[in-house]
């Protein structure tokens, strides 16, 4: 007697039939990878239905459309759901005409605001219900909407029209949104040239003496179309693009990006590369949590730390340039594989560089960790609940420190990370401080696992052996006519996923950074979305500091660990 196999969302399915037999929607199922399952909708009964969806899916992870100019309805609008407690993924799709709309399902998933409105300010996809239905990164010149099909990707437009009475058209739309009692409070502008902003963000304030009545965020500042520009570049090529959105551990975004190829592709790096990616992943959450801790001290006036925590880090860019030769921006990774092998030297200056890192570790922790004025500023700062947390999209150390002991490493291993023994921090209540306390302790964490993965690096290939896929050694490009051709046709074409769509993600060091990707069988990709972990994290900040000082604000923001690089793209 053969036993029924139950597939992770099976039961969604079921539910959805039962509760809604008359709705059309249409399941489709991926055999071979659980979390690429598709749910398609028709318009009719949305909020309902995402009210089902939110009991088996907590976490709404990103909402984006995709544009099919030849469709009458020209619009895909696509969610992506998770729940890492019971490793289920599901993706929803609905079909839209241009001139059509959709619910805003804010009020069933608040990460759904600024995904939405970015939705709309790329593809002009409306969402009727949304709190703010405006443009979040494009300036208020812009005409058109940049990811359509028909938006040249060379066609820039300046921000022309003077910007000096701004301040004041906020205020007027804010003062819409509230009651009369705001309009005589203090309204104060901190950014974008603020320091505490670094020059990328806007948080328009409303205080009553020095306490946070309300706050508006405005970001775009940075804003470089880095899903534009992957349309037009073949999947390898892509890889430098990645380098430059969470710039403080690049690295990182190379092999999630790869990582997101291979699974369309049906392959798997050598054993020897996911050890290396492994290496590379966890020096650079160090750098990047060190960077972060070092930051938000310095944002409240401790200068000291931040030359202990980026003399670590210029450590690790050594590293970095002996392997590839680039210190920050690094292009490291390939898809199949590695770019560059671990040269003679390489692993016994990592051994000593782990040695500065807990070095730098341990005089941090000794200057900062009880220090009376450091605890003061971070204690019972931009507090949110692990309940709100998840609600908003939260992922990465600003998740944990809640208390939610979830981290793709674990909840959904890859590049061997399964083989390596390391644990989870949490905190407790979800405050500056214990955004602080968690980083610091997956300094050591991270520690951890690179000191096993040197003692096991095994050996062979760094890249897949597949001429469709990597490129032929130097020898035979030189050698052997097969080998000159397998590098044309290569860099000419690049290589070609099989058409569909995949979701890919990892543990990145603010959070799940994901890619969804279309592929339309060609060497480029059809459409790339990018889902940054600050970019969810950053919306929930007038929540977390109102009725708060001002100067908790700047405490907390840099707790958060914005980075404009992938929060813009």
């Amino acid at each position: 007697m053969t036993q029924e196999v139950t597939f992770p969302n099976q039961i969604v399915v079921e539910d959805l039939k039962n509760q809604f037999p008359d709705s059309g929607f249409e399941f489709m199922r991926d055999p071979k990878n659980g979390d690429q399952d598709t749910l398609v909708l028709n318009q009719t009964q949305i909020l309902p239905i995402f009210k089902v969806l939110a009991k088996h899916y907590p976490f709404l992870m990103d909402v984006c459309g995709v544009d099919y100019p030849e469709r009458d309805r020209r619009f895909d609008v696509v969610y992506h759901l998770a729940d890492p407690e019971n490793k289920k993924r599901l993706r929803v799709k609905v079909a839209l005409g241009q001139d059509d709309s959709l619910p805003s399902v804010t009020s069933i998933y608040r990460s759904a605001n600024w995904f939405e409105r970015e939705a709309y300010d790329m593809f002009g996809i409306r969402f009727t219900g949304h709190p703010n239905m405006r443009r979040i990164l494009c300036h208020h010149d812009f005409v058109g909407y940049p990811l359509r099909k028909d938006y040249p990707a060379d066609r820039n437009q300046s921000c022309i029209t003077p910007i000096d009475h701004v301040f004041e058209k906020d205020r007027q739309r804010m003062l819409e949104q509230e009651d009369d009692f705001l309009s005589d409070k203090i309204w104060i502008n901190i950014g974008p040239a603020h320091p505490a902003t670094h020059g990328t963000l806007r948080l328009m304030t409303i205080l009553s003496g020095e306490n946070i009545e309300k706050m508006d965020i405005e970001i775009g500042y940075l804003h470089r179309c880095f899903e534009k520009m992957c349309e037009t570049h073949d999947y390898n090529q892509v890889i430098p693009y990645t380098d430059r959105l969470n710039y403080c551990s690049s690295p990182m975004n190379n092999n999630v990006w790869c990582r997101t190829i291979e699974g369309m592709l049906g392959i798997t790096a050598p054993p020897r590369a996911q050890v290396l990616r492994v290496i590379l992943d966890e020096f650079s959450r160090i750098i990047d949590h060190y960077v972060c801790i070092v930051a938000n001290i310095l944002d409240i006036g401790a200068l000291t730390n931040f030359w202990l925590g980026f003399r670590a880090r210029e450590a690790v860019y050594d590293l970095f340039e002996k392997l590839c030769g680039a210190r920050l921006t690094v292009s490291v990774a390939r898809v199949g594989g590695m770019g560059f092998d671990i040269p003679d030297g390489w692993v016994d200056q990592a051994r000593e560089t782990l040695k500065v890192i807990r070095d730098a570790y341990t005089e941090i922790d000794t200057l900062c960790t009880k220090n009376r004025i450091i605890v003061g500023r971070f204690k019972d700062v931009g507090i949110i609940s692990a309940e709100d947390a998840i609600n908003w999209g939260f992922t990465g150390p600003c998740l944990r420190a809640t208390g939610v002991a979830r981290d793709l490493r674990v909840d959904a291993p890859y590049s061997s990370y399964d083989q390596f023994e390391f644990d989870i921090p949490v905190g407790h209540k979800g405050d500056t401080y214990d955004r602080y306390l968690v980083r610091m302790a997956e300094i050591l964490e991270s520690s951890r696992i690179i000191e096993q993965a040197l003692n096991n690096i095994p050996s062979g290939p760094i890249r897949v052996e597949d001429p469709s896929i990597s490129l032929p050694k130097k020898e035979d490009v030189y050698g052997n006519i097969e080998g000159l051709m397998n590098q044309f046709m290569l860099v000419i074409n690049g290589v070609k996923p099989p058409a569909g769509e995949y979701y890919g993600y990892g543990e990145a060091a603010n959070g799940e950074l994901g890619f969804y990707v279309v592929s339309d069988g060609s060497g480029r990709p059809y459409r790339v979305k990018c889902r940054p972990p600050c970019f969810a994290i950053f919306q929930a900040f007038p929540d977390m500091v109102k009725g708060q000082l001002l100067a908790d604000a700047i405490a907390a923001l840099g707790s958060i660990n914005i980075i404009a690089g992938e929060l813009d793209r």
